[in-house]
């Protein structure tokens, strides 16, 4: 087996078993505290529904687990023999071109799909399900999976092909230009979400009467100039709530899911409003949007530099040359180090969480906002006792009992 095929499969292992370990531990603290609602949420959480959330983390895990071996055989097949053969049929059926080469990606990534497709309806339609969370309908889960492939590939192809034409047709700098056009696009893209894809699942309608009224209010003594209040009709596809801010200028929105709106009363839909106003206040948004345009920078710069590299191919054992696979394993090479890079990241996160919930109780003050944040908990089943180091790895939101407790200080 070539080295460099043979320690891409070693840290792929390690991680997938780091991540079993941190699943361990989740479980034990949440098993280990199932049966305790902690001291600060006696008065507000019922045991019941402390217990359900701790079967339902557990749940969670071992879906994980599974979804997590499938994934790991995914990438060994993939690695192993899928790729080569892969682009060993095209190179039969047609001479090397960009067609070819998104031929090889497009049949790996219809056969990712249809790996996925089950696993997301287990997810959904029988776990959701049984924890009272999914209101989505077999016909919506496929319609929703249909319409999700349709716009990867109408969006996706052309930007594979020019990145294709790019590593074909430019210099070696190649990727600045890539870079450079996808940064237009990451700003494009959410004035894209907001007038093409959102409408496409889900249906916005103005928020209006006393509270549309309060939330303005809010947003007039914050100085936030809104393109409009909006109620989404989460409630068809699940029952949690939640609330978000999106897109610039003219399409700048603030949308809240209806099931917030059935669940909570108006000082805690006004609290949540007050946290997403603190991250446009603490220009949280634009942090993340120029952390991801460096990010682009340095990760095409590193796949640019692999993808002509001599020994990239042979290295993975790869006997049929063609761009998309030096295009596809530069990427994962170069994505290697993102679990790592996911760890910066939610360090980053868990502070601007911690801000935005500044802002909310100097803004509304500290009692509406521990009430939202509790009942949010209670109703989407979040453990209250969660594994810290497993917190840390894959949460971007620190735990309720830690965001209450620097609330009440």
């Amino acid at each position: 087996m070539p080295n460099l095929l043979l320690a891409y499969l070693a840290w792929t292992i390690a991680w997938h078993g780091f991540e079993f370990y941190l699943g361990r531990r989740q479980a034990a603290s949440v098993r280990g505290h199932r049966d305790a609602v902690p001291a600060a949420f006696v008065a507000s959480v019922p045991i019941a529904d402390h217990r359900r959330a701790a079967d339902y983390s557990l749940a969670r895990l071992r879906f994980g687990e599974f979804a997590g071996a499938i994934d790991l055989a995914v990438s060994l097949v993939g690695l192993l023999w899928a790729f080569d053969a892969v682009a060993g049929l095209a190179a039969i059926w047609a001479p090397p071109s960009i067609l070819r080469s998104l031929l090889i990606l497009g049949v790996l990534w219809v056969c990712g799909s249809l790996i996925g497709l089950p696993i997301g309806a287990w997810r959904d339609l029988v776990l959701e399900q049984r924890f009272g969370f999914n209101r989505k309908s077999t016909g919506l889960f496929i319609r929703d999976a249909l319409t999700s492939l349709g716009l990867t590939a109408l969006i996706g192809g052309p930007v594979v092909a020019g990145i294709l034409w790019a590593m074909r047709d430019l210099s070696g700098y190649w990727w600045v230009w890539v870079w450079a056009a996808l940064t237009l696009v990451m700003f494009a893209a959410p004035t894209i979400h907001v007038r093409i894809v959102a409408p496409l699942f889900n249906r916005f309608t103005p928020l209006q009467g006393e509270l549309a009224d309060r939330i303005e209010g809010l947003l007039a003594r914050c100085g936030f100039r809104s393109g409009g209040l909006f109620q989404m009709d989460a409630s068809k596809r699940s029952s949690r709530g939640n609330a978000y801010f999106i897109g610039f200028g003219p399409t700048k929105r603030i949308v809240l899911f209806d099931t917030l709106l059935d669940k909570h009363d108006t000082d805690e839909i006004e609290a949540v409003v007050a946290h997403e106003l603190g991250h446009f206040r603490h220009h949280h948004t634009l942090f993340g949007m120029l952390r991801g345009i460096v990010g682009l920078f340095v990760m095409l710069a590193v796949v640019g530099w692999l993808a002509r590299q001599p020994w990239l191919l042979p290295g993975f054992g790869i006997r049929h040359a063609d761009p998309a696979l030096a295009l596809l394993l530069a990427v994962l090479l170069a994505g290697a180090v993102s679990p790592l890079l996911g760890l910066l990241g939610n360090v980053v996160s868990r502070r601007h969480e911690f801000q935005a919930d500044d802002f909310a109780r100097r803004t509304v003050g500290a009692a509406p906002m521990i009430s939202a944040l509790t009942r949010l908990a209670r109703d989407n089943a979040s453990t209250l006792t969660p594994d810290r180091l497993f917190s840390l790895v894959h949460d971007t939101h620190p735990p309720v009992p830690v965001r209450v407790a620097r609330l009440v200080a």
